[in-house]
């Protein structure tokens, strides 16, 4: 296989694990904005399990303790306490810290119901799945290659978002957040972080027409098709 395809599937991997963070992950679990078909929710649950590493009631809560604090003392990563390049370079470090405290998850996430795969006592280790899947499309080295990058650049892109879309952007509303859309076309819409900060339990996080939302429209054909339905929206924009 020619380095090219290489680069292009574990980019589409890497765009797939984003969209299923942000629509599963984001709005669904976290923020409860919309409810997604159980099947759905497994299948977006499975690949982050696969090629992330992410345990999503541990993302939860964690992200549901950003909002509590928001740039104020307690924030698990705000850029405001700690700067912005230490988390740029240090948001993975500084997740994982409060993601395996579990007096946070249990205090963030008394709602929580487990999936299928939750239930899986082994499901931590899906990660050494993903490897091998890379290993399996690319052989051995390029294989831990593509693995290696697509784990960097998810890391980078989240990171992006804790840090750089809190100081450098724009704002429609008074938060400290800020909405950069050139991060947010590489995150699926997580760039429009002052929008969603405002409304946080929206399911959409564009506002206003120069905005673009590359999960919406996902989310939307997910609803037509039955898959999805919305429950939130930002009050003055309801019924767009």
């Amino acid at each position: 296989m020619s380095i090219l395809w290489m680069s292009v599937i574990t980019l589409v991997i890497l765009q797939a694990s984003v969209f299923f963070t942000t629509i599963y992950l984001h709005r669904c679990k976290t923020h409860r904005g919309l409810e997604l078909n159980p099947v759905v929710g497994v299948l977006m649950h499975l690949e982050l399990a696969l090629f992330t590493g992410i345990i999503p009631r541990q993302w939860a809560a964690v992200h549901r303790k950003h909002h509590h604090f928001s740039d104020e003392e307690g924030d698990p990563h705000s850029p405001y306490l700690y700067g912005l390049w230490t988390v740029l370079f240090g948001n993975y470090f500084m997740y994982r810290k409060e993601a395996r405290n579990k007096q946070v998850v249990a205090k963030y996430t008394p709602d929580w119901k487990n999936d299928a795969l939750d239930r899986i006592p082994g499901i931590s280790f899906a990660p050494l799945a993903g490897i091998a899947i890379f290993m399996l499309m690319f052989g051995v080295w390029w294989g831990l290659a593509a693995w290696f990058a697509h784990v960097v650049m998810y890391i980078f892109l989240n990171s992006s978002i804790n840090s750089v879309c809190h100081m450098v952007g724009y704002r429609n509303f008074d938060n400290k957040a800020t909405n950069l859309q050139s991060i947010a076309l590489l995150t699926a819409g997580e760039g429009l972080h002052n929008n969603h900060h405002q409304y946080p339990t929206s399911a959409r996080f564009a506002h206003f027409p120069r905005e673009i939302d590359l999960a919406w429209p996902i989310i939307r054909a997910l609803e037509a098709c039955g898959l999805a339905k919305v429950k939130s929206l930002p009050m003055a924009k309801a019924a767009a």
